[in-house]
């Protein structure tokens, strides 16, 4: 199989290292707005490297990873479609909510598979929650807790750009949270503080928020999300039923410290990054996408599964705005 990587920044760097390993990928076509970025991740893993999108899609791939800017995202995902080539796209499917209903609508009825890229589908423990979820072990849920903390604040020019901490962050809980419970957000309460990086507060954002989402079957989900977190990078869940509880995350390298007098959990080395944490999760979600571009299962994440992450998104940014809690009626109308 012949994988297309258009972008090859830190993720579509490491897109390319994971998938020159995979035994169904036999070669790559890479390319990169910066020639060198395309020339270097040649040499490493022995990939042909070409000049433009369009010369990966004329180079006879069997599907394409877009990891290119966010801003790039559609016309690529468009233009991979028409071309009848399978595409794993990392998230987020546009910058605004209007341009990804654009790519939707694009998308829809094509018969080509578009798989976006929310990893933790894919990571052991998540799909082992989501497992005890359907398997009804857990009894009807109650409460949902989950939590993504960055050890430190992006750079300046990517805050800028990156539509806010919901739209950015706290969107992967948000697909979390439909996926694992099955069921869809109704209202949504958001808040959230400047405490540390100023450029954030500048750029019209919060470092710290948390939000409260009510869903269809009365069950509460708590999302909280921080640029700071210096102790590691925190990515956990939990799930509370009436019949049991599990977490997803709670093993020897969170990153928290216990102060109960002799305790010894966690004890290993905090994940530093979310390339290390969901290592296993992304090469997982890679070899689940050449599965989709052999024709051999459907998307595991379509297009329309992000578009309702990205709704979440907008009401919680809306209500962090207002102040107020916001129906996703309300956003959906808007």
């Amino acid at each position: 199989m012949r994988i297309g990587i258009m972008g090859l920044g830190r993720i579509g760097a490491f897109h390319a290292e994971t998938l020159s390993t995979l035994d169904a990928v036999d070669s790559l076509v890479v390319t990169d707005p910066v020639a060198a970025a395309a020339a270097t991740a040649a040499e490493r893993f022995g990939a042909h490297a070409v000049d433009s999108p369009e010369a990966v899609l004329a180079a006879d791939v069997d599907g394409v990873v877009i990891a290119a800017a966010t801003d790039a995202h559609p016309e690529l995902i468009v233009a991979a479609v028409r071309a009848g080539v399978p595409v794993f796209c990392e998230k987020p499917v546009a910058r605004t909510i209007e341009e990804s209903l654009d790519v939707l609508r694009a998308v829809e009825g094509s018969g080509v598979e578009v798989q976006i890229g929310y990893n933790r589908r894919f990571d052991p423990g998540y799909a082992a929650a989501r497992a005890a979820v359907v398997s009804g072990e857990l009894g009807p849920l109650h409460t949902v807790r989950s939590t993504t903390l960055d050890p430190a604040p992006p750079p300046a020019a990517y805050v800028a750009v990156s539509g806010g901490i919901f739209r950015d962050c706290a969107v992967h809980d948000f697909d979390t949270v439909r996926w694992i419970t099955g069921h869809e957000v109704t209202e949504v309460y958001a808040t959230g503080a400047n405490r540390g990086a100023e450029y954030i507060a500048a750029a019209g954002d919060v470092d710290t928020a948390s939000a409260l989402l009510t869903l269809d079957d009365g069950t509460l989900a708590v999302v909280s999300n921080t640029r700071h977190n210096p102790r590691g990078y925190d990515a956990r869940l939990e799930l509370h039923g009436m019949t049991d509880s599990v977490a997803a995350g709670l093993e020897d390298r969170l990153p928290l410290r216990s102060v109960e007098p002799g305790a010894t959990f966690p004890g290993g080395t905090p994940h530093h990054f979310f390339m290390d944490r969901f290592a296993a999760a992304y090469r997982a979600e890679l070899t689940a996408f050449t599965e989709v571009a052999a024709g051999l299962r459907p998307s595991p994440c379509t297009v329309a599964d992000a578009v309702e992450a990205g709704w979440i998104a907008e009401a919680c940014t809306l209500s962090l705005r207002e102040h107020r809690p916001v129906t996703m009626e309300e956003v959906r109308k808007a």
